[in-house]
């Protein structure tokens, strides 16, 4: 059985993916996890649309300018409900934060599932939503290109590379 550190390792971001379908029930799961993921004060503030057929699909990879975002069978476009989101007393909006705890979920749901994502956050955000015919209160946060990983699938040890724990972490209070 694999540890949820395992899986976590295992999540990389991945830009070449096989030709391979995914077959719908594996999305569900994966899809199923976002869902499942916490909001602040449980507004759900997310909404996902999944494209994985023509034209909508070269539509969509226009938005962004990496070629390899072709290689991908699905992308998940990950949007943000701006008039469903919690706003905190000073005003800062959570909807951001929100998403990108049901990105992680997907990200890692697809790991459990032995497919590949990767956080696409650079991307023409007005042409995806002007494509999507989302409303105003709706923005694309990210694309999460989702597949199974070519046969080299880019994986490099530099996705393993990370600052050690005393580098990131202190104890009672701030002592970097």
């Amino acid at each position: 059985m694999k540890s949820f550190l395992d899986i976590a390792k295992k999540r990389y971001s991945c830009r070449s993916y096989d030709s391979r379908e995914i077959p719908k029930g594996v999305l569900l799961d994966v899809l199923e996890s976002a869902r499942i993921a916490p909001s602040a004060t449980n507004a759900q503030p997310r909404q996902f649309v999944v494209v994985s057929t023509e034209p909508l699909r070269g539509q969509i990879i226009s938005c962004y300018s990496g070629l390899w975002l072709a290689s991908a069978p699905a992308i998940i476009v990950a949007c943000g409900n701006y008039s469903e989101s919690w706003h905190r007393a000073d005003g800062k909006d959570h909807c951001d934060i929100d998403m990108a705890i049901a990105i992680d979920h997907i990200t890692l749901a697809a790991a459990d599932n032995d497919l590949a994502t990767c956080w696409v956050c650079k991307f023409d955000v007005l042409k995806c939503a002007s494509i999507l015919q989302l409303p105003k209160n709706i923005a694309p946060i990210a694309l999460i290109p989702i597949g199974y990983p070519s046969e080299n699938g880019n994986y490099s040890e530099r996705h393993l590379l990370r600052k050690p724990i005393d580098e990131i972490v202190s104890w009672e209070g701030y002592n970097f």
